[in-house]
């Protein structure tokens, strides 16, 4: 495929299938990149073995992918907003929509690894569950005669100019999405590294653009979801999202040049970086939250004789804690006792408290600087 075969304008029905034409396997660059990207993720998974409970950090790790994910659609959150909006009991009718978006993401994620504890694999189904519950329809993929296009952005140079038009024929993009849950799943007849695939997967979906909306958030949830499915990753934290804001025009640009001049190679060995140097910067997260654990841990058993394993477990799951998380816990149901309680530990500068109208948050300063560093 070259240029003067590719019309911005019009549908791109002749998508070609997976795999690609090129042997991408064999290129010296790539697989220089894939070694790298694979040590890396490898040590990710090493490191969240070492968490006392792996399942504490998906909240506040996930929440992070989810936010940068919102980010890349330009929907933009606070933290404050966001933090407060997990904690428990917070009342939804306070939240705004943006921050309701973040929370679609990241629900969406959370269901979509739940189904595939159980499943291993990646299907239509699931891809479709996952775009229904971002964004609350019960649609599939957007039909022929939507006249759906790809335009620059109202920041960018030339706005509003189309970019690329996805496939609109009828059934084409049934038949693309078969060949694509095919290639993930089918190792047999398509023996590609799982790294390599969740690369070349991510461009095809995006270009395929199935849905009506939700591409993006769709897309890169798979590809963390997919990388779990083979266990490359135990837990689905790796906060792929950022790195493609840092870089949004170099992503952006590298997915066109797939698509106009067949250039996979600068497109793997993008998302092939991507991977490693957001595993790296997801290592040194996990580190520092496991080394303030143990710190607030051995000050807290010191200073407050029923601080425990557990109560500082809870207050490093999420930035934003209300008093009956740790009522749990404790086993402490009385307002005033756990009032007493979360003074106690204000007043030793584990949490200190934040007021939001009549409702208190009570904030971990130390977990909060770390994900916001």
């Amino acid at each position: 495929m070259n240029d003067l075969k590719f019309d911005r304008l019009k549908p791109y029905d002749n998508l070609p299938l997976l795999p690609p034409s090129q042997d991408i396997e064999n290129d010296p660059k790539i697989l220089r990149k894939l070694v790298l990207a694979s040590r890396a993720l490898a040590t990710v998974n090493g490191n969240l073995n070492r968490l006392p409970n792996p399942l504490m950090l998906i909240n506040t790790l996930a929440l992070q992918e989810a936010k940068a994910s919102t980010e890349i659609e330009n929907i933009f959150t606070t933290e404050d907003e966001l933090y407060k909006a997990i904690s428990e009991t917070h009342n939804e009718n306070k939240i705004n929509p943006a921050t309701k978006e973040v929370l679609k993401y990241r629900e969406a994620l959370w269901a979509g690894y739940k189904t595939l504890q159980e499943s291993q694999r990646i299907d239509t189904l699931l891809i479709q569950k996952i775009f229904n519950q971002i964004k609350e329809t019960k649609s599939s993929y957007r039909p022929p005669q939507a006249q759906v296009v790809i335009k620059r952005g109202q920041s960018e140079f030339r706005p509003g100019e189309i970019i690329y038009t996805p496939p609109r024929k009828e059934g084409v993009i049934e038949q693309l999405m078969h060949n694509l849950v095919e290639y993930l799943n089918n190792d047999k007849k398509y023996p590609t590294d799982p790294l390599l695939k969740m690369c070349i997967a991510h461009y095809q979906f995006e270009a395929i653009h199935p849905f009506q909306d939700g591409n993006g958030w769709t897309g890169r949830i798979v590809n963390l979801l997919y990388l779990f499915s083979k266990g490359l990753l135990f837990q689905p934290v790796l906060y792929l999202s950022k790195f493609i804001i840092v870089n949004k025009e170099d992503y952006y640009f590298k997915l066109g040049a797939v698509t106009q001049r067949n250039s996979w190679g600068s497109w793997i060995e993008f998302m092939l970086e991507a991977t490693e140097k957001t595993s790296l910067i997801t290592n040194n997260l996990i580190n520092e939250i496991l080394s303030q654990m143990a710190s607030t841990l051995e000050y807290g058993k010191e200073k407050i004789k029923w601080y425990n394993k557990e109560i500082n477990e809870a207050i490093f799951s999420q930035p934003y804690i209300k008093p009956n998380t740790l009522g749990k816990i404790i086993g402490k149901t009385s307002r005033t006792t756990l009032t007493k309680y979360m003074n106690e530990l204000v007043s030793y500068k584990i949490l200190s408290p934040k007021k939001d109208g009549v409702e208190v948050f009570y904030v971990n300063n130390d977990l909060l600087r770390i994900l916001e560093g």
